[in-house]
């Protein structure tokens, strides 16, 4: 990967290979604008493909994946645009915003481009290669974006000023739709709207057992089966399970069932 422009807001992304990692939780809400090549986007509802000339909003708080494709014989480029809460708490209290909770459960929504918003794209890139690491300036571009935005799709609105924390959610549904995203224990309790202390507790009510073993065992029997009934190689599905490595999953694995994956592979084959 080279990121050839960058702020601490604004990210231009350059990929000449297929790219599958990535952060599985958003933490800010995030506009991207996809130059070339394609961008798919998982969640537990399903998959959202971008293309050259798309705008969407990642919204925060997400439980994602994805895969950066770039185009035959050149480049994956995109814009990603971050927005932190402090600058939209403090856009919403300047234009005197008043929102509603959001109820939207899509990790990605389409924006309409339109003429502004691809002259508003064209400006901000040109204002990055110009190297001009200007905070202020790049402060009224994002705030410039946001007006741009709102007037374009009003209910974007309810999104991006939502500042509720997450509510209180049906633990066991949850965690059998994402218990394959690679974050931490911490992140899964803020998620189901629990302190730590009460997402443990919560957990070994409803599962028996630590979310950890309950994490490591789901993942594992999912590989399993993966693996014998379906042909699939450790290589092709490690990342999609959540392991940080293949040489980690391969230990994990071999410690629980007594052999390692590429055993069964060799067996499938035979």
């Amino acid at each position: 990967m080279n990121n050839r422009l960058q702020t601490k807001d604004i990210v231009y992304s350059c990929y000449h290979k297929l790219s599958r990692k990535g952060e599985n939780f958003v933490p800010k809400h995030t506009l991207s604008y996809q130059i070339s090549g394609s961008f798919i986007l998982s969640d537990s509802n399903g998959s959202y493909t971008a293309n050259p000339g798309d705008f969407n909003l990642i919204r925060k708080n997400q439980l994602v994946k994805f895969v950066k494709i770039p185009p035959e014989n050149s480049v994956f480029e995109s814009m990603n645009i971050y927005l932190s809460d402090e600058d939209l708490i403090n856009f919403s209290k300047e234009y005197n915003l008043h929102t509603e909770h959001s109820v939207t459960t899509k990790s990605l929504i389409p924006i309409e481009v339109n003429t502004l918003l691809q002259n508003f794209m064209i400006s901000l890139q040109t204002l990055l290669e110009s190297n001009l690491k200007n905070e202020s300036l790049i402060d009224l571009k994002i705030k410039e974006l946001l007006l741009i935005l709102l007037q374009a799709q009003p209910e974007l609105k309810n999104i991006l000023f939502d500042f509720s924390e997450p509510f209180k959610i049906d633990l066991e549904a949850f965690m059998n739709q994402n218990y394959r995203y690679n974050v931490n224990i911490k992140r899964f309790a803020y998620l189901t709207g629990r302190s730590l202390a009460t997402f443990k507790r919560d957990f070994e009510k409803v599962f028996q057992t630590s979310p950890h073993q309950w994490i490591l065992q789901k993942r594992l029997n999912e590989a399993h089966f993966l693996i014998k009934e379906e042909g699939k190689s450790a290589s092709d599905i490690f990342v999609d399970l959540g392991f940080e490595n293949l040489s980690h999953f391969s230990y994990t694995f071999k410690k629980k069932f007594g052999y390692s994956p590429t055993k069964i592979e060799r067996d499938v084959s035979t």
